[in-house]
């Protein structure tokens, strides 16, 4: 739970020593469900400044300008945005000017600036009545001289007050000491949300775990405290509340199961962080007997976790990346050989952040019900809390992000995983982590956005529709949001849609379980010595309750069958297992063909080596040629290269490029380096011919390994990529590969990539390691500089000369994985006072011109979507951005192709002769490939569009909204829409 500590920081800021108190102010005219407000303020200071600090906050997303200067951009309300102002004085002037922006309320503000002079004395000012705001930013308003009769701001109340307490009639502001009320708490339709106790903050702590014990009662803990057992009655009055005697605390993760309370404790309660088993020895219904069964080495936020038990009658437990493995956990284990396998060197968390936790990271590992043999099931999680079974039996988390890598390429939002054998999620500390598309590494089965995961659970046994019985809810601790995943089987895996189930304003929520013996889902609020609070979820709406199967259905039975037959290998190595395996390494099923790779990795190596170097099949040599990287030795380098280039790379698709791709890096990587020039340079001839391509993804694995090969004409062409990026993050990444590059660079181009340091520290946004990054890539960049090269750069470096190199549009960073339901309710809007310029500006940003002609321009790939406002309601045009493949014409349909040697294409056809097909393999592939019809076995329609998902993760909700009333409006700009 690694920003439970949010709310702290701004609760306790109260307790500050200062002249003044900062108030939450807002606009006196607003009662919007969504605005903008503008403030402003001018201070007098009292004499000269020796240090000034700006403070800012806002529901829920505010920038703010010192003296003109942009300073802060922050985006939660549950803490400050800070900035050192001290260089930006003026005399004795001082001009705050903040934006204030909320998505689904009026927005409120908090501003704070404490200035300490040179003699000593120290002042503060704050946001309060005396300030000025209005509704609609007038020219100048951020500037000294602007004189416009703006109103007086209304003050909603003080510092630890949240904001939206008297704003409205939704919300209703806790009492001192109280969880939130219910009536801030809101819930799709048909569900009821109940609160049954507000947790006594000074004598019962703030709870973070919970479970459910055989007579359907809760036991809780306090995160920096004990026991709780929680009898839940028909209200919050009957519901019995008694603390447990019993020495352990500091839990999170609990559960019931063999007679016995298993605790994972993280912190100093008992004997420390550990694995525990608590007793009820004489009968009497209280625990009194703590055993330790197995010593951890870590804690804090990203501590030990959660436990489960499996349908294999083990125990489960999950831990965050400052947490080692347990002892002896690996032998014997499914996952093993783990390294960092990175290609070139990373550069770590620009504020020091886990930097030196090596892989494998967050696990999670199993132990009999006595905690004696532990076993290492997969790894490379950053902080999961909580893992869940389906009823299928297949086991799930929800793995957190780092927030402050946004804006960055090496970015990964939240997301759901499939924790299957042997799996590896590929976090590795700074810039190091994985791309989820390495042949290497098991992919999310849903990205879910920023956030901070909690507790998750199956809502198996809850009293629910059926839809909601077989979902997995989620907790984001951050934003207040537990979200329903519904799982669809994929394969072997599975993919997954979202949608928020219950939302509150506070709503730290932490824990969450299905109680059997009532039906009802239940969940804690809390966290990081918060107020904290436990709820009952139950349904009252008109759908049946009726329990549904107990196991998944018929689709993907066989092949998660296969899969687990695969994964029995993992560990086992009986006599004629190579049969089993071998097939299954040329599946199309991306999960069969991991679990197969895995098993040939654990059979005896000389038994398959050649095998794997005759291979024909493109998925199984390159799935064998994994294995071989991650099993051999140095002197299989030349034949692991020598094979590799011999694939035929003009007939395979963008995921079999990438696998093979990741391959040669891992033979560079786990087979000796650049050892044989011949070899290398075979490598360049074929692989630098084709970058750039495409394909992106394919781009950057191809400058990975030319950057590494010292490939000739590979920092021109790269430069050429960097300046035509349409994201900071593409941008971003080709300036961080091209800092090793000491060859080949002249100094125009040493120039122009040193003005992109500049750019992106000055008007590009992240998170809070953004500029240290940039700052790294500099510094990293300017250490392979001559003498020589470094004076006539000295201007351009310190930022006094910069020249002209990358459009100032591409600055967007990953906002939300917008999903339709978070967007279907604001649809309304679209009709009228929307923003036509804006929305032309996101359909660039959003690349949709590339693919399609809007008012005569664009891209032809697509349809032309001119006519898209006089065919379709507001809502199809957001289900066809969003869901793209729900509905595919059958003019744009892609066909998959199998040929006769096993490999898959996938592409929209574009042309037939007498032998052979054209085809187009993505949206914006600028060759054909072409497909001898003598060369396939079968062909089928695919299911999935041309169109890629997440084109709007990098807009606003405001941004799609106005995107889509500029689809409708057919390149008018007097439409209805755009009137106020």
């Amino acid at each position: 739970m690694r920003r439970l500590g949010s709310w702290f920081v701004l609760l306790c800021f109260a307790s500050i020593s200062c002249a003044q108190t900062p108030m939450w102010i807002w606009n006196s005219n607003s009662a919007a469900d969504k605005e903008t407000v503008y403030a402003r303020k001018e201070f007098k200071l009292a004499g000269p400044v020796k240090e000034a600090t700006l403070y800012a906050t806002a529901d829920n997303h505010i920038s703010a300008t010192f003296n003109g200067k942009p300073v802060i951009q922050h985006d939660d309300w549950a803490s400050w945005g800070k900035a050192n102002v001290t260089g930006l004085i003026r005399d004795k002037d001082a001009l705050v000017a903040v934006t204030g922006k909320n998505d689904s309320g009026a927005a409120a503000m908090l501003v704070k600036l404490e200035v300490v002079y040179k003699d000593g004395k120290k002042q503060t000012f704050v946001s309060d009545a005396s300030w000025t705001v209005s509704k609609e930013a007038a020219p100048g308003w951020d500037r000294t001289d602007f004189a416009a009769d703006w109103k007086k701001a209304t003050v909603l109340g003080k510092l630890g007050m949240q904001p939206w307490g008297n704003v409205g009639t939704a919300t209703v502001a806790a009492a001192p000491g109280e969880a939130t009320p219910v009536e801030n708490i809101k819930s799709l339709d048909g569900f009821v949300v109940e609160r049954l106790y507000s947790v006594p903050l000074g004598e019962e702590g703030s709870w973070v775990s919970m479970t459910v014990d055989p007579k359907g009662r809760l036991i809780c803990s306090d995160q920096y405290g004990g026991l709780f057992r929680v009898t839940p009655g028909a209200d919050a009055d009957s519901t019995k509340i008694e603390k447990l005697s019993v020495p352990i605390g500091d839990a999170q993760g609990l559960l019931c199961a063999y007679d016995a309370l298993y605790v994972s404790v993280n912190g100093g309660a008992a004997q420390g962080s550990g694995f525990y088993k608590v007793t009820d020895t004489n009968g009497d219904d209280q625990y009194d007997k703590v055993e330790l069964l197995k010593k951890f080495n870590g804690g804090g936020e990203h501590g030990p976790h959660a436990i489960r038990l499996g349908p294999d009658g083990m125990l489960y437990v999950i831990a965050g990346n400052h947490t080692d493995i347990p002892q002896g956990s690996e032998v014997g284990a499914p996952h093993k050989n783990w390294a960092e396998d990175l290609l070139l060197p990373r550069n770590p968390d620009g504020n020091g952040h886990a930097t030196g936790r090596m892989a494998p990271a967050g696990w999670i590992a199993r132990t009999d019900k006595d905690g004696k043999q532990w076993q290492l099931l997969c790894a490379g999680f950053r902080n999961p809390y909580d893992i869940a079974f389906n009823a299928d039996g297949e086991l799930f988390t929800y793995d957190a992000d780092m927030e402050w890598d946004t804006g960055a390429p090496w970015y990964r939002p939240t997301r759901v995983n499939h924790a299957v054998s042997a799996a590896e999620f590929g976090w590795r500390y700074g810039t190091g982590k994985w791309p989820d598309y390495y042949v290497d590494s098991v992919g999310s089965v849903v990205d879910i956005g920023l956030g901070s995961p909690t507790g998750i659970e199956m809502g198996l046994g809850a009293k629910f529709p059926a839809k909601y019985q077989t979902a997995l809810y989620i907790n984001d601790w951050t934003y207040g949001v537990i979200y329903a995943v519904h799982m669809q089987p994929q394969g072997a895996t599975y993919t997954a849609t979202f949608e928020k189930f219950i939302t509150g304003r506070p709503l730290p929520v932490t824990d969450i379980c299905v109680n059997p013996k009532d039906g009802a889902l239940y969940f804690t609020i809390g966290g990081r010595k918060t107020q904290s609070g436990l709820y009952r979820v139950t349904y009252n709406g008109p759908e049946s309750t009726a329990p549904v199967a107990t196991t998944e259905g018929e689709e993907g039975r066989a092949a998660r069958a296969l899969r687990r037959e695969l994964e029995k290998l993992h560990t086992t190595n009986p006599e004629g297992a190579l049969g089993k395996i071998w097939p299954s390494l040329a599946s199309n099923d991306r999960a069969i063909r991991y679990a197969a790779r895995v098993a040939l990795e654990n059979q005896d190596l000389a038994s398959w080596k050649n095998k794997a170097l005759a291979e024909t099949n493109v998925n199984a040599t390159i799935q064998a040629l994994t294995a071989l990287c991650r099993t051999g030795d140095k002197a299989d380098q030349a034949a692991v290269l020598a094979k590799l280039n011999t694939l035929p790379y003009d007939q395979m698709s963008e995921e079999q490029i990438l696998d093979a791709l990741r391959v040669y890096q891992l033979a560079y990587i786990r087979l000796g380096g650049k050892q044989n020039d011949a070899a290398n340079e075979a490598v360049i001839a074929l692989l630098n011919p084709r970058f750039p391509g495409d394909s992106e993804k394919v781009n950057r694995e191809l400058l990975n390994l030319l950057v590494y090969l010292e490939a000739p004409g590979i920092v021109e062409k790269g430069m050429k990529q960097l300046f035509a990026g349409q994201t900071q993050q593409e941008q971003m990444f080709y300036a961080f590969v091209l800092r090793n590059a000491e060859k080949g660079w002249n100094m125009d181009q040493r120039k122009a990539y040193f003005s992109w340091m500049n750019l992106a520290e000055s008007k590009y946004r992240g998170g809070n390691s953004f500029k240290k990054f940039v700052m790294q890539i500099r510094n990293d960049a300017s250490q392979k500089l001559a003498k020589s090269d470094l004076a006539e750069l000295k201007e351009i470096m310190e930022g006094a000369q910069t020249e002209e190199v990358a459009n100032l549009e591409t600055t967007r960073q990953f906002i939300h994985n917008w999903q339709v339901d978070d967007l279907v309710d604001m649809l309304p809007q679209v009709e009228s006072g929307r923003n036509f310029e804006k929305g032309r500006i996101a359909f660039e940003a959003a690349q949709c011109t590339k693919c399609h002609r809007y008012a005569g321009q664009g891209g032809g790939t697509g349809p032309d979507l001119t006519g898209v406002g006089n065919r379709f309601a507001p809502l199809y045009v957001l289900e066809a951005m969003v869901v793209p493949s729900k509905v595919v014409s059958d003019q744009y349909v892609n066909t998959i192709f199998q040929t006769d040697s096993g490999d898959i294409l996938v592409g929209r056809i574009i042309s037939e002769t007498d032998d052979a097909y054209q085809i187009r393999t993505g949206p914006f592939a600028k060759e054909l490939t072409v497909v001898k019809k003598d060369e396939v076995e079968g062909m089928k329609h695919s299911p999935q569009s041309e169109m890629p998902n997440g084109l709007l993760n990098t807009l606003t909700q405001e941004e799609i909204l106005d995107l889509i009333a500029y689809l409708r409006c057919g390149g008018n700009a007097d439409d209805a829409a755009f009137k106020k």
